[in-house]
């Protein structure tokens, strides 16, 4: 007779399981990008996932940097350097902080990354070649011959093309992880990042993205602005 597996022992190693597979995935694209295959790299490995897996985070989390991860393996021959681009997508998000203003979360991102990489053993220019990657999803602005940077930001951005409950997951996700700001504040401060998205050239760079993913994402960024701009329902009178 089968062995009964109690379900919270099973979600306990599912979890474990995923926790190993990212690890996996971690210590596979350093040791390509030239980081020696030393204890000091599960370290460095781990202490990313946990910034991760951070309480604050509800759409920023594992999930996110799962999803990011798929989304460059499967488009890593259009890449120069897809290792670096898996680095970058490991630490763009490292240094999360809803409270931070401007482009702070990625400028500080990229000077973890830089300290992590080191300590890794990465070689110098493979460091400095992620730290500007990372740099690059302060705004998402890319120039066109930049292959690896195409890629990463076209990962960073698939959620915009989910379909539309999906998408609305990751919206009210969002504002989760902006819990501490007033109703007001947050739909003016979200429509603007909304509306800077929608007036990149393209929010997808990579032809086989951009054909199945561009008209998708605007029409849910463009759903979801026309919302934040409408006057929130007031609570109904008991």
């Amino acid at each position: 007779m089968p062995r009964r597996v109690n379900p919270r022992r099973r979600r306990r190693y599912g979890r474990l399981d995923r926790v190993a597979d990212l690890l996996d995935r971690w210590r596979a694209a350093a040791r390509g990008s030239g980081a020696p295959d030393a204890a000091e790299l599960t370290l460095v490995g781990a202490d990313l996932l946990a910034r991760w897996r951070e309480p604050h985070r509800h759409y920023h989390d594992a999930h996110h940097l799962t999803a990011v991860l798929d989304v460059v393996d499967a488009h890593a021959p259009a890449a120069g350097r897809p290792d670096l681009v898996r680095l970058a997508a490991w630490c763009h998000d490292a240094v999360y902080d809803p409270r931070a203003g401007g482009d702070a979360n990625e400028r500080d991102s990229a000077a973890l990354a830089g300290t992590l990489l080191v300590r890794a053993g990465l070689p110098a220019d493979a460091v400095a070649e992620v730290r500007r990657l990372v740099l690059l999803t302060a705004g998402h602005a890319v120039d066109p011959a930049d292959a690896d940077g195409a890629l990463l930001c076209d990962a960073d951005l698939a959620i915009l093309a989910a379909p539309p409950e999906a998408y609305d997951r990751y919206a009210a996700a969002i504002r989760r992880e902006y819990a501490h700001v007033p109703e007001p504040a947050f739909r003016a401060g979200r429509a603007r990042v909304l509306a800077g998205l929608l007036a990149l050239p393209a929010l997808f760079r990579l032809p086989p993205l951009a054909r199945r993913w561009e008209s998708r994402a605007r029409a849910n960024l463009t759903r979801e602005l026309s919302a934040l701009r409408r006057p929130p329902t007031p609570p109904a009178l008991s």
